[in-house]
Formats: structure tokens, sequence, C-alpha cells
């Protein structure tokens, strides 16, 4: 944390992780589902949050062989212009989550190489690299592109053929890190770990 920057992350509003999200990230709307909400403020100045959820998948657990109450997502990283280093709010963030939910033993996130985002804060923070994988398919409604997962929540559907000007997007590929939250989890699934991409590679994010 540089000098003179009294950071602060808590639990935060779900209006204020609404507001962080629609101006501060490139998605302009809060995941689907139920969020676990932790916000972050420079000396009393609200800068924004990191959200974590179930994710898109009720099968985000499947392949470690991990139950839906033990793993989670790191869904968004949502700041306006801040002065801490992200990994540390980053840090903070999830000894909160850790602190209140002490069964869980794996984050997932990702970073969506549509956006030019290589995940280049989870390698500074030593996460482990999964690899890349194909884009899946979402909808475009009326110009916004949505996951099916909040497209259901929204109407109640999925199809295509039942939603008004509908149309499937095919997203493209994302890098997929894992932040294992103990030592058994880490030697466990270490074998997935694969060469982070080059830095000559990386652009900013």
């Amino acid at each position: 944390m540089k000098d003179n920057v009294n950071l602060k992350v808590d639990w935060c509003s779900y209006d204020a992780a609404k507001y962080a999200c629609k101006n501060w990230h490139y998605s302009k709307c809060l995941p689907a589902g139920k969020i676990v909400k932790i916000g972050a403020w420079e000396n009393g100045k609200f800068i924004g949050v990191v959200l974590f959820s179930r994710g898109a998948t009720a099968n985000i657990g499947k392949p470690y062989s991990l139950g839906q109450n033990e793993v989670c997502e790191l869904t968004r990283v949502a700041l306006t212009n801040h002065v801490s280093f992200v990994s540390q709010i980053m840090k903070l963030a999830i000894f909160l989550l850790k602190k209140k939910n002490p069964g869980l033993k794996l984050i997932v996130s990702y970073a969506d190489s549509g956006q030019d985002h290589t995940g280049a804060i989870y390698q500074a923070t030593n996460w482990i690299y999964e690899g890349s994988f194909g884009g899946e398919v979402y909808l475009e409604i009326n110009g916004k592109v949505m996951h099916r997962r909040s497209v259901f929540s929204l109407y109640g559907t999925s199809s295509i053929e039942k939603i008004p000007n509908a149309k499937k997007i095919l997203a493209s590929a994302k890098h997929k890190y894992l932040m294992p939250l103990n030592k058994k989890m880490r030697k466990k699934i270490i074998k997935l770990s694969k060469p982070y991409p080059k830095k000559a590679e990386l652009l900013s994010e």
C-alpha cells in the first residue's frame, strides 16, 4: 500500500456494488445470483468493489472434486482511480471471505481475452494458471450482451425463441486462474498449472 493512504476493505451494500460495476467495470452490470460484496475505501472515499459469487455454472467445483460450499468465483474487480495496489485490495477481500466462510477451499476467476485481459493481477498474486478455454454462448438483447444465467434471472427463460430481439453471441476465450485457500488444496491442483502468458503479451488491465 502506498504512503499516506488509509485503505479500508470491508463489507458493502448492494447499491454500492451496483454503482461500482455500472460505472467502473466493462460489463456495466452485477453478476447474477447471490453475491458476496466487499468494498474498498481510500481515506474514507469509496473506490470500488471485489465481488465473489457461485459463478456461472452449478458445476464450478466438479473438476476439483469440491462441493458448492467449498468453491466460489471471483466475478468482479470494479475500481475507480486509486492509489493502493490492486493486489493488496484483493488480498484483504479474500481474507474477509475466508474468515466468513472457513469451509471455502478454492477461488476460480477468469480473464477475458476479448477485453485484452490476460490475468496480470492473478499472475502478480501467484494464482495457478489452468489455461485458456473456449468462449461460451451468450445472448445479446437490445444491444446488451448477457450470460444465459443473467438472462434467465431477468426473463424466466434463456430460450432465444422466447425473448424478443435476442440473438446468440459467441464470447471470446477466457484465461482461467485458480487460488487454493490452503496447502492441501494447492498440492491437489498444482498439477493443473500451466506457464503464465509471456510478459510481452500482457496488456494493461
